[in-house]
């Protein structure tokens, strides 16, 4: 590990793997590294992501690819099931991925384009100068360095330290942070091409369901309820073993996954003097599903670019890094973010009744393309007793 870099890069998430890919491909000396003793481990997702966005930045690969998803299953509180099929339903179908393997590709493009990795690396403090990150100071086996870069790009996660210990605001609140349990688990009857979603408050509260196939009998089943409603008896896991109980009472556990997910609004601001936020750290996963892969890996693309752009230039202050808070504010995933934020906020506070009338409503819909838009505008124009529940939604249309 040297002493010097262009970038640095905290965290090998695939937005720090697509940063450090980017970057080093245009010539920058790029220094990534991952707290963990392994890339993609352990796995803190349900591992989906829409075919189209997947596309967007390499070809599928089967060997990080578990199933193949051609439906989704909508399931409403009494029961009801809508189903999507694939002309209708859009990103809601794509693919489940392995993402130990998924996320140590990424790590492995970028090493071979030039970036060095480091993993069981630990970023303990910033390295600050005259009030502006200057590099970070980086604990890996016993040995401390001192690393500094031109820019620092902050991709460590939820927990999203580094940005906080820059002295940038990332506290998200209780109410925010959607609390998610999940297992891995085999021997259960399910559709191998189809993802499951059941809503509801005795289910999942202010959340929802997910049953994710990985093949045959094999499935991610989890669920993430808002942190407003976790407390004893009625946590994350205990809502999961119910629902599990009930539904897959012969299946069999392989694998538990606890996390969060932030469902608030983006940060403020991604950008400081020498230094960038992607991915989570940045508060981008999607407010509705809790989705971030392509967030992750579009951010963190984007800040590589950028990057390389004030590096060129010879100004790495807040004001030649601002490019990339703008242009991802206003691409498509950004303003489906601001959407989104304004659906969750709806969606999470209706009663079960409300959640059956909609559901039901969208099954009779002829929808071309189920998409947040679409489904807003034909919910108001069908039901105008939803009006005054989705009234802040109509700004959106």
């Amino acid at each position: 590990m040297k002493r010097q870099y262009d970038l640095l890069i905290i965290g090998g998430g695939p937005g720090g793997a697509l940063a450090a890919k980017t970057a080093v491909e245009k010539g920058l000396s790029v220094c990534l590294v991952e707290k963990r003793p392994a890339i993609g481990a352990p796995v803190r997702c349900a591992e989906g992501i829409g075919k189209e966005l997947l596309t967007d930045f390499l070809p599928p690969d089967p060997k990080w690819i578990c199933t193949d998803i051609e439906r989704a299953e909508l399931i409403a509180p009494d029961g009801f099931s809508m189903l999507l099929e694939p002309r209708m339903a859009g990103n809601e179908v794509g693919y489940i991925l392995d993402r130990k393997v998924f996320d140590r590709e990424l790590i492995w493009k970028a090493a071979e384009a030039g970036a060095e990795t480091y993993v069981k690396a630990r970023a303990t403090a910033p390295i600050m100068k005259d009030g502006a990150v200057a590099g970070a100071v980086i604990e890996q086996h016993g040995k401390i360095y001192d690393v500094h870069a031109d820019i620092v790009i902050a991709a460590d996660g939820i927990e999203s330290k580094f940005a906080r210990w820059a002295g940038i605001n990332t506290t998200v609140p209780l109410r925010e942070i959607e609390t998610c349990a999940q297992y891995l688990m085999t021997g259960i009857d399910i559709d191998s091409q189809k993802t499951s979603f059941f809503l509801g408050n005795e289910v999942a509260p202010a959340g929802y369901v997910w049953i994710f196939p990985k093949g045959d009998g094999i499935a991610n089943v989890g669920l993430g309820i808002g942190g407003g409603k976790s407390g004893a008896g009625h946590r994350a896991k205990d809502y999961l073993d119910r629902f599990v109980s009930r539904m897959f009472p012969d299946g069999k556990i392989i694998e538990l996954i606890i996390g969060g997910v932030s469902i608030c609004k983006p940060l403020p601001c991604t950008v400081a003097d020498n230094m960038m936020i992607v991915g989570d750290a940045a508060r981008i996963s999607d407010p509705i599903t809790g989705g971030g892969i392509y967030n992750a890996m579009y951010t963190g693309r984007l800040a590589g670019e950028t990057a390389v752009n004030a590096i060129e230039l010879g100004n790495t202050k807040k004001a030649s890094l601002m490019p990339y808070d703008s242009e991802w504010r206003a691409s498509k995933m950004g303003k489906a973010l601001d959407r989104n934020y304004a659906v969750k906020e709806v969606f999470t506070k209706l009663s079960d009744e409300k959640l059956n009338t909609i559901i039901h409503s969208i099954a009779k819909l002829n929808l071309e393309e189920f998409s947040t838009l679409t489904l807003i505008t034909e919910l108001i124009r069908a039901n105008p007793s939803l009006l005054l529940e989705l009234k802040h939604l109509r700004s959106f249309l």
